[in-house]
């Protein structure tokens, strides 16, 4: 996923700490640069992937959330304000992200996944990363990731517990091959901590950085579960479904 735009001295010193690390060095952090992601909500957990990834030198986000901002975002939306309550989520996200990092690029989209917009989406971006809530979003954004061969980092929470796992068309499952249609029992509001949805969106962060660099093991072929009640970690692999109806055959 490199591109063409080298590093500038002053990216160079910005970000001189992580490229000390010997596999990722200047080759790892030119690739960030060129490389674009798509975030799909930039609440509790996609809030926290956008700003880890525009702290890591990304180069170019796009961020996809409807509505405004309302004061029950705050307990979790470390990009949204109390100076911004009734104002465009998107909009708050992409002032507190360039404060953060002025050379990003951001293109927002005041809109929800939908069937009707992932292809538009999903367009001209690397890897997605989705942070929606409801299936109808992710079922959208896993199709088209399958039709453009696109990773699809897919990070998920409730209360005190979290699920990442990475999807790679043709080498992992996609996401209906472990859901095959919309769980019945799902809803829209939840019991959310901030603290969880952080630290969901930073492995999802991480997994993107990994994917886009070439280091690390990303989680293909496997989902991480997390139990922050009872500090438990667990690794669960997870399989294609030889007759899923979308990726079979790729």
């Amino acid at each position: 996923m490199t591109g063409k735009k080298e590093l500038t001295e002053t990216e160079r010193e910005v970000y001189s700490w992580q490229m000390s690390t010997p596999d990722f060095g200047e080759r790892g952090q030119r690739a960030l640069k060129n490389a674009s992601v798509l975030i799909t909500r930039v609440g509790g957990v996609g809030g926290v992937v956008a700003y880890e990834l525009a702290a890591a030198g990304i180069g170019r986000l796009v961020l996809a959330h409807g509505g405004n901002v309302r004061p029950n975002d705050l307990n979790r939306q470390i990009l949204m304000t109390h100076e911004g309550i009734g104002k465009s989520r998107v909009d708050s996200a992409t002032k507190r992200l360039r404060e953060l990092n002025p050379r990003l690029e951001v293109e927002t989209i005041p809109e929800n996944a939908s069937n009707e917009n992932a292809e538009r989406l999903v367009a001209s971006v690397d890897v997605v990363i989705d942070c929606a809530p409801l299936f109808v979003e992710r079922f959208a954004l896993n199709r088209e990731c399958v039709r453009r061969k696109i990773p699809l980092i897919e990070c998920a929470m409730y209360e005190f517990e979290a699920q990442i796992t990475s999807l790679l068309p043709g080498k992992t499952p996609c996401l209906a091959c472990l859901y095959p249609s919309d769980p019945p029992a799902w809803k829209r509001e939840f019991p959310v901590f901030g603290a969880v949805a952080g630290m969901t969106g930073c492995i999802g962060a991480t997994e993107a950085i990994k994917i886009i660099s070439g280091v690390g093991d990303p989680l293909y072929n496997r989902m991480l579960l997390c139990n922050l009640r009872e500090m438990k970690f667990r690794m669960a692999a997870i399989q294609r479904n030889p007759n899923c109806q979308l990726c079979a055959g790729i």
